[in-house]
C-alpha cells in the first residue's frame, strides 16, 4: 500500500535559460541605483500630487485617463510607506527623506523590465526563430527612451507592459486553439488577454488603441472559423461566447472596478470637487457634504435655496443678485430695463440665497406640513436679502442681446408690469407627480409669459457687473443644454415672515438630517463624463513636440538636471534603433505590396504557412505601430516624445521579424547568408555602441563635461542642457 514511498518523487521543470537570463538583465537595467536622482524628475511632478491625494483619501479628476495607473503608483506609495506629506511644485526639487523615492518608482521599473521577456516571447509565439525573439529582446533592452521611461513614476513602461502582455496572451490562446479548445491553458490565455486590455485601458486611454486592434484580429479569425464546416453550429456558438465573456464582458467589469476602488479609496473633500455635480459634491466627507449635511430633501414653498448652475462653465456658480441695477444705457448705446441685476456668481454668498415663493399666498415660509414644489408647479423666486422678485421680460439681455435680460423687478410706476412666474421643470424626472429634491433634481425654470428659459450666458459682465456672469432668459429653447439646468444646492425650510430675523436664518446652519448618497453608477458615469470632456487648457511647453517629430527623433525631452554639475537625464531613443524601426516598416510595406501583386498574377513566392506568417506578424506589428501613432494626428492636445513609445515597441518587434524574412527568402546562396549574418551582427554593435554613448544621460551618471555634452548633440534640433560658465 505504501509501496510508492520506496521511490523518491522527481519533479522535471523546463526551464528557458534565454527568458531568465533576459529577465535579469531587463531587471538590471531598469533597477540599477532606482533612486537615483533624489529629486522630482520631469512629470513625477504631475503624478506625485495624484499619488499624495490617495495617500490622504482625498478626491482628485484627472482629465489625462482613468484611474488604474495612479493607483498603481500609490501601491508603491502605500508598500513605502508614504504618508503623502511633500509638496509637488517644482521639477527637480530635493525629495524630503518621508518620500519612499525606490518604491514609488519600483512599479513602473518593473513593467518596463517585464516587457524584455515579453518582446521575445511574443516572436516566438509569432513562429519566428529563438534567434529573432533573443533580437527582439535585446532591442528592447538596449533601447535608451525606454530605459529612461521605465526608471522613474510614470505610467508610459506599465502601460506597454499591459499591451505587450495582452498581446503574447493573445497568441498563446490562439495557438492552443488548433488543439485544445476549451482547456484550462486555452481559458487561462484567452481570460488573461481581456484582463491585460482592461489594465492597458486602465492605465492610460491609449491602451485602447491596441485593445481594439485585438478585438478586431479576434473577430477576423472567428470569421474564419465559422467558414469551418468541421465546427458544429452549438460549438461555434460557444466560441463566440467564450471570446464575448473574456474580451467584452470582463474588460468592462474590471474597467468599472478600478473606478469602484478608485472611489472607495478617495472619500474625503478635495481641490477638484467644485468641477463635480453639487450630488458628487454631497456624497463627499467634508467640504460641501459640512454644508449640505441635515437639509431637507423636499423643496418646498417658502424654502430658502441657492441655485448652482449644472454646467460648470467657466466656472461653478450661483444664482445671485444685488442691490445694484442694470445701466440705463450700455456702451454700445443699448438701453436697459434699469432693474435689479441677476447674475451667476462664482462665490458663496448670502445674496445667493432665494425664497420659493407660491404666487397664490403672500407668507415667505413653510407651512406645517411643508407643501412639496413638483414638476410643472407654478413659482414666484424671492431674492432673500433684497425680497424682489425674479423677472424676465422683452428686454434686450446686456451682452446677449438675441436673449432677454433676467432682473429682479423694482416697481417704477411705468408701462412695465412685473412678469414673475416661472414654472419648474424637473429634467430628470422619473414621473410629472415628481418632486422638486435638493441636489438631487436638476430643473430648469421656464418663464410663464415668454416661455424664456433660465440660462447662464458664461459672458463676463463689464466693471458695473463686478465681472460676475451673465444670466439670461433663451427664447430658442429647443432641446437640453446644461446652461439651462441648475440644482439646488443649499437648502433650508424657512421660518421668519421678518425680513431682519430671515436674514439672521439665512446665515443659520440647518439642522434635519437627509442622506444624500449616490450609488456608484451614477457616481461613476458623472466621473467618467468629467474625465471625457474636462479640458486644461492647452498651453505650449518648451518640449511639446509633433507627431511627425517623432518618426526621426527630431526632438529630445530634459527630465533633470543636476543643480551643481553637469550630470542631466533626457528622454532620448537609441538613433539605430529608432532609423532601423522605420526602414523595417518600410520594407515590410514595400515587399507587402511586391507579393499581394505577384499573387495576383498566381506567382508564389513562399509557401503559404510562411505567408500566413508573414501576414499575422504585420498584422500585429505594423497594426501596433498604426494604431498607437496614426490617431495623434487627430488629436488636439500638447503631444510629447513619450507618446511615441508604445507604436516604437511595435515597431522595433518588426526589425527581427524582417531581418529574419530577409535571411531565409532572399538571401538565398550560403554566401549571401554569411554576408548578410556579418552585416546584423555589425548593425547590432552599433546599436549597442549608441546605447553606451547615451546611457550617461540615460541614467544621469556619470556627469559629463561641457565637450561631452556638445559632443551627444547629434541633431542641431536636441536640447542638451549645458551650464554657462
Amino acid at each position: 500500500m505504501l509501496g510508492f514511498l520506496k521511490k523518491p518523487v522527481v519533479v522535471t521543470a523546463e526551464i528557458n535559460m534565454n527568458l531568465v537570463a533576459l529577465t535579469v538583465m531587463g531587471l538590471v537595467s531598469r533597477l540599477w541605483g532606482l533612486s537615483y536622482p533624489r529629486a522630482v524628475v520631469f512629470d513625477e511632478v504631475y503624478y506625485g500630487q495624484f499619488v499624495s491625494l490617495y495617500m490622504k483619501r482625498i478626491f482628485f479628476v484627472d482629465d489625462s485617463g482613468p484611474p488604474f495607473g495612479h493607483m498603481l503608483l500609490a501601491l508603491g506609495g502605500y508598500l513605502g510607506g508614504f504618508d503623502g506629506n511633500f509638496l509637488w511644485n517644482r521639477i527637480g526639487a530635493e525629495y524630503s527623506m518621508n518620500v519612499p523615492v525606490w518604491s514609488l518608482r519600483l512599479l513602473p521599473a518593473l513593467a518596463g523590465a517585464l516587457c524584455v521577456p515579453l518582446a521575445y516571447q511574443i516572436l516566438v509565439e509569432l513562429q519566428f526563430s529563438h534567434c529573432a525573439a533573443l533580437g527582439a529582446a535585446l532591442l528592447i533592452l538596449l533601447e535608451n527612451s525606454l530605459i529612461t521611461q521605465s526608471r522613474f513614476m510614470l505610467l508610459e513602461s506599465v502601460l506597454i507592459f499591459f499591451i505587450l502582455l495582452a498581446v503574447l496572451s493573445y497568441l498563446r490562446f490562439y495557438n492552443l486553439q488548433r488543439h485544445s479548445s476549451f482547456s484550462g491553458s486555452w481559458w487561462f490565455w484567452l481570460l488573461l488577454t481581456g484582463v491585460a486590455c482592461s489594465c492597458a485601458v486602465g492605465v492610460k486611454y491609449m491602451g485602447l488603441f491596441t485593445y481594439m486592434l485585438l478585438l478586431a484580429i479576434a473577430g477576423l479569425h472567428f470569421w474564419h472559423m465559422i467558414g469551418d464546416q468541421n465546427l458544429s453550429n452549438v460549438s461555434l456558438m460557444c466560441h463566440f461566447l467564450a471570446r464575448g465573456l473574456a474580451l467584452v464582458i470582463i474588460p468592462v467589469a474590471m474597467y468599472l472596478s478600478f473606478f469602484y476602488v478608485h472611489l472607495t479609496l478617495l472619500f474625503r473633500s478635495g481641490p477638484h470637487d467644485q468641477i463635480m455635480t453639487s450630488a458628487f459634491q454631497a456624497s463627499l466627507e467634508g467640504g460641501l457634504a459640512r454644508i449640505t449635511q441635515g437639509q431637507p430633501l423636499e423643496v418646498a414653498y417658502g424654502s430658502q435655496i441657492t441655485l448652482r448652475n449644472v454646467l460648470g462653465k467657466p466656472m461653478q456658480c450661483w444664482l445671485h443678485s444685488h442691490t445694484n441695477t442694470y445701466p440705463i444705457r450700455y456702451e454700445n448705446g443699448r438701453g436697459s430695463s434699469h432693474q435689479q441685476q441677476v447674475t451667476c456668481y462664482p462665490f458663496k454668498d448670502v445674496n445667493n440665497w432665494w425664497i420659493v415663493k407660491d404666487p397664490g399666498m403672500q407668507q415667505l415660509v413653510v407651512s406645517n406640513p411643508p407643501r412639496p414644489v413638483r414638476h410643472g408647479h407654478i413659482v414666484q423666486l424671492v431674492h432673500g436679502i433684497t425680497t424682489r422678485y425674479l423677472n424676465t421680460h422683452d428686454v434686450a439681455a446686456p451682452l446677449s442681446p438675441h436673449s432677454q435680460e433676467v432682473s429682479c423687478y423694482i416697481d417704477y410706476n411705468i408701462s412695465m408690469p412685473a412678469q414673475n412666474l416661472w414654472r419648474v421643470e424637473i429634467v430628470n424626472r422619473e414621473s410629472d407627480t415628481d418632486v422638486w429634491k435638493t441636489i438631487l433634481s436638476e430643473v430648469r425654470f421656464v418663464h410663464v409669459n415668454t416661455s424664456a428659459v433660465l440660462k447662464l450666458s458664461g459672458a463676463s459682465l463689464p466693471e458695473w457687473g463686478y465681472r460676475q456672469l451673465e444670466v439670461v432668459g433663451e427664447k430658442l429653447s429647443k432641446g437640453y443644454h446644461q446652461s439651462m439646468v441648475w440644482n439646488v444646492e443649499e437648502h433650508r425650510y424657512g421660518k421668519s415672515q421678518e425680513q431682519k430675523e430671515r436674514e439672521v436664518e439665512l446665515h443659520s446652519p440647518t439642522q434635519i438630517d437627509i442622506s444624500k448618497n449616490l450609488s456608484f453608477m451614477a457616481k461613476f458615469t458623472e466621473l467618467q463624463w468629467k474625465i471625457l470632456t474636462l479640458k486644461n487648457e492647452d498651453t505650449e511647453h518648451k518640449y511639446s513636440s509633433s507627431a511627425l517629430d517623432w518618426i526621426t527623433m527630431d526632438t529630445n525631452i530634459a527630465y533633470w538636471l543636476h543643480p551643481t554639475s553637469g550630470a542631466q537625464i533626457h528622454l532620448l531613443g537609441n538613433v539605430v534603433t529608432w532609423a532601423s524601426a522605420n526602414v523595417a516598416a518600410l520594407v515590410y510595406t514595400c515587399l507587402s505590396l511586391w507579393y499581394l501583386i505577384r499573387r495576383r498574377r498566381k506567382i508564389y513566392d513562399m509557401p503559404e504557412d510562411a505567408w500566413q506568417l508573414w501576414v499575422s506578424a504585420g498584422g500585429i506589428c505594423v497594426g501596433g505601430w498604426a494604431v498607437n501613432y496614426l490617431p495623434f494626428f487627430l488629436m488636439e492636445k500638447t503631444l510629447f516624445l513619450y507618446h511615441y513609445l508604445p507604436a516604437l515597441t511595435f515597431q522595433i518587434l518588426l526589425i527581427p521579424i524582417v531581418l529574419q524574412h530577409l535571411s531565409d527568402h532572399l538571401c538565398r546562396s550560403l554566401l549571401l547568408k554569411s554576408m548578410f549574418s556579418a552585416l546584423i551582427v555589425a548593425w547590432f554593435s552599433s546599436v549597442y555602441f549608441v546605447y553606451c554613448t547615451f546611457r550617461p544621460v540615460t541614467y544621469g551618471e556619470p556627469s559629463l563635461s561641457v565637450t561631452e555634452l556638445k559632443d551627444l548633440r547629434w541633431k542641431d534640433s536636441w536640447n542638451i542642457l549645458i551650464r554657462k560658465q
